[in-house]
């Protein structure tokens, strides 16, 4: 036959097994040299810096995203 279900499962235990599967917010830090939140172990949006160093210089970036409109 196989693995099948001997009673119905009830509710309460299927919110039971269910209990974990929430939605988890991303976390969110300050960035050390503009101050706007930003997630952990990325790259700032707002100042494209990522521990302390400049990774992505955001004026060139912003230039970019003008001309494709």
């Amino acid at each position: 036959m196989g693995a099948l279900p001997k009673k119905k499962v009830s509710s309460h235990r299927q919110g039971n097994r269910r209990r974990h599967h929430w939605l988890k917010l991303p976390q969110l830090m300050t960035c050390p040299t503009c101050g706007e939140k930003k997630r952990t172990h990325y790259v700032c949006p707002n100042c494209g810096t990522y521990k302390g160093r400049q990774v992505i210089d955001v004026s060139k970036r912003s230039r970019r995203q003008s001309q494709q409109q």
